[in-house]
Formats: C-alpha cells, structure tokens, sequence
C-alpha cells in the first residue's frame, strides 16, 4: 500500500511515521523548505509524489487545499481516495471534493481531525464522511485511530468539527487572554493556578491550550471564522465564537507567521523562474528596479495609491504594517519626488516591515543598502515627498502594468518584481521550483558538453 502525503510539517511527519509504522510506502510533496520526515521518500513535483498511492493525504491548509487538490488531481489514480485533512469550511470541502472527483475513479474524504495531532500523533480522533469515507476509515483504523464514519457528503465532518471548534477555539482564546490579564495585573501565576484546577489534566491542559492557541493562530483564525459562519448558518448567535475568531485573527497577525512560512518556501526562488512558470504573467515592468544591488524580498502585499509626490498614505501604511509584508505602492510613475527615503524605512523595519515597491522614486539608496531594507522603485531623486494627501490604503493598486491586491504575493530580486495573486502561490512555488530544477540540469548539461569537447 502506499500513501502520499501533501504538506511535511508537524502533522505530515507524524502521519508518515505511522503509515511507515504498519509497513506502507511514504511519498510526500511540500514546496516549502521544511525538513523531509525519515520515513518519506520526497519528490520535487506533486505528480511524482501521488502517482500510483491507494491514500492521498492533504495536510497543507485551508488557503491552499483546493490549489493542493487541484494541482494533484490530473495524475492520481483510479481507486485511489484522496483524503483532506485541512480544517475548512464545509464550501472549501466541496470545491476540494469537486476537484478530484474530476477524475474517474477517485473517491473523496472529508477528515476532521477531532483532537490534538502532537498529543496523540497518527492514533488521533477523526471523523470522517464523503464518498471514501469507508475506505479512509479502514486505512486511518489501521493507526489504531478512533474513528467515526458518519458517511454523507463532502463538508458534513468538517461541520461536525467546526460546532466542536466553536467551543475549543473558545476556550484557547479564552485562556491566553485570561493569562494576559494576570501577567498585566502582576498575578499571572495566580490565575493559571486557577484556570489549571478546572482541567482535568491540569498545567500539561492548560500549557497545551495556551500555547498551540499562539502558535497556530493563522491556521486555527481561519477554523473560528468558520466555525461563525457555521452559527450564523444554524441560526444560532454566534456571540462567543466571534470573539474567539477575532483573537486569533490579532494573534494571527501580530505573529506573522503564515507569511514567514511562505516566505521561507520561497526562499532563493528566482523571480524570473516564478514567471516562466506563470507563463511571464504578473512581471512588473523593468522600469521598477532594485534600488541596491542584492535586494532580495518574498512577503504578502500591503497596498497603497497616492498623489504623484505625496507620501501621507504610505505614512499611514507604515503605521499598520504586519511583519512580513513588503509595501506596494502606486505612486503615478512620478520621478520628481521621493516616495520615501532612510527614515521610513527604519520605521517601516521596526515594525518588521521587509521592503517597498514603488511606482515612483526613492532616495536614501546607500543607507537602503547598509540597512538591508530591499527597495524597487523606478528612479531615485533626492527631492522630498510632500504630504498632504489624498491617498488609499488596502486597496488594489497598479503598480508597473500589474494590478496588485492587498495579500497578494511579492517576489522582488536584481532582476525585477513579480506579482503572485494569494489564491495562487501554492502553485506557482511548486511550478517556479519545477523551472529551477529544468533549467539547472540544463545548465549542467551544457558545462557537461563544454568540458567534454
């Protein structure tokens, strides 16, 4: 038997650890950096990794699970059942079950893993339903895994996890803001004293639902934000379920780290690579260019159109910069006067700010470079900005020929910008990595043929 596994984080290696455990073959595919579980055999394209599996098994996220379903969906096999572990909406189920069922022979499951994936690891609590949820039941209880088959369609055991979500993000959001409030008061031991000696496990509880709250609050935002729609849907007021969705979107997005996992993916990728592999789409015109020589950034776009010379809404921009994100800029092309210079980029760093585009001009450029702070723009001039106003922050902008949105990917290098819409950069890591790949055996062909003669 074997099983393909789509994403090799935390819970991929676990599950491939299982599998390997009852004597399974393991392929995996992740277009991130992450490091390759002992017991998966790695390939550098998802067609590889899913070819022939019995099981596919998707473990990427939310974001991505229907880009994930879709790109593996043209090579998986007749009888294979693709099982989608993502904690989605029963919407994002569908489009995913949608995707797959393309193909002729392929049964879908919909997971909901009910429990804590590093507590229990492969034997976790699932429910299961879809048209593979039978055989999916089979291979997970060979784990040893609980294991509910309630059968049904595509987004029925994500609805079951979600109304269980409705109380569990509750409680995690609940507990680090109580724990917050007893640092601020000077009593925090107090209060996790108190908050322990309701659970039935005590510190290791209270521990385990403090901090997986805060390290996986962008993945777990987006199941309380689900798990609102789903009360509304029900007709029930979903009060309680909003706040908690609500804290773990600030928490979200005080940590950045969605964007630092996508970043890292991204990592040394060249921009030229990524656009031949979006068949030269969403390059920014040559007139933007890096401002020092080495520049490099990945990060999700924060967005801003300004007057020609005017930079009051890049000010504002900078003031509510997430780490991570790199500041797009609609400037008008205007050469005349820098969008900014040395004391907005300091500002826009301290706040983890990781570089700007700008249709416009910038100034500064040698401090730029010996601060580490990537700049494209299309000229510098010394000429200060004036600010007045108006402008708009958070809204698509054009930028060098491309319409950027807010959250859209950003790749910038000596060689130019490119911008990757959000709902596609799973896709275009994995093609761009594919490019890379081509072109270096190419590269070494040719060395290989020069020496030879």
């Amino acid at each position: 038997m074997k099983v393909a596994i789509l994403g090799l984080g935390e819970a991929g290696t676990l599950y491939s650890s299982g599998f390997a455990a009852i004597g399974w073959e393991v392929t995996g595919f992740d277009p991130a950096d992450t490091a390759t579980p002992s017991d998966v055999v790695r390939f550098d394209d998802v067609s590889d990794a899913v070819a022939g599996a019995d099981l596919v098994l998707s473990l990427t996220s939310s974001k991505v699970a229907v880009q994930a379903a879709t790109a593996a969906a043209p090579h998986l096999s007749a009888g294979t059942t693709y099982a989608d572990m993502n904690s989605a909406s029963a919407a994002v189920k569908n489009d995913v079950a949608a995707a797959v069922s393309a193909t002729v022979g392929v049964a879908f499951a919909d997971v909901a893993v009910v429990g804590s994936v590093p507590a229990h690891g492969a034997r976790t609590a699932l429910v299961v339903s879809g048209s593979g949820s039978g055989t999916a039941a089979k291979h997970f209880r060979a784990l040893d895994a609980p294991v509910e088959d309630i059968g049904g369609a595509p987004g029925d055991a994500s609805r079951r996890k979600l109304l269980r979500s409705s109380f569990m993000k509750g409680l995690g959001a609940l507990i680090v803001e109580s724990t917050e409030a007893g640092a601020a008061a000077g009593a925090e031991q107090w209060v996790r004293g108190q908050i322990a000696a309701e659970l039935s496990d005590g510190f290791d509880a209270l521990d385990r639902l403090h901090d997986g709250t805060r390290k996986h609050a962008a993945r777990r935002a987006v199941e309380a934000a689900a798990s609102v729609e789903l009360l509304d849907e029900l007709g029930v007021r979903p009060v309680l379920a909003a706040a908690a969705a609500e804290l773990h979107a600030s928490l979200a997005d005080a940590d950045g780290r969605d964007t630092g996992e996508l970043a890292g993916a991204y990592s040394g990728l060249p921009v030229a690579n990524i656009g031949d592999a979006r068949q030269r789409m969403g390059m920014v015109d040559s007139g933007i260019h890096a401002m020092w020589k080495g520049a490099r950034t990945v990060g999700r776009a924060r967005t801003v159109w300004t007057r020609a010379g005017d930079n009051k809404a890049l000010q504002a921009a900078v003031a509510k910069v997430l780490p991570g994100e790199v500041i797009v800029i609609n400037g008008h092309g205007d050469l005349n006067r820098a969008l900014m210079g040395e004391l907005l980029a300091e500002r826009a760093r301290s706040r983890g700010c990781v570089g700007m585009v700008i249709d416009g001009a910038a100034r500064d450029i040698d401090v730029l470079k010996e601060i580490g702070f990537g700049v494209w723009a299309r000229a510098v001039n010394p000429a200060g900005p004036y600010k007045d106003g108006p402008g708009y922050n958070d809204i698509p902008v054009a930028v060098g020929g491309v319409v950027c949105n807010p959250g859209d990917l950003v790749v910038a290098d000596d060689d130019g910008v490119i911008i990757v819409p959000a709902a596609e950069a799973f896709g275009s890591l994995a093609g761009g990595r594919a490019v890379e790949a081509d072109e270096a055996q190419r590269r070494a062909a040719i060395i290989a043929a020069r020496t030879a003669s």
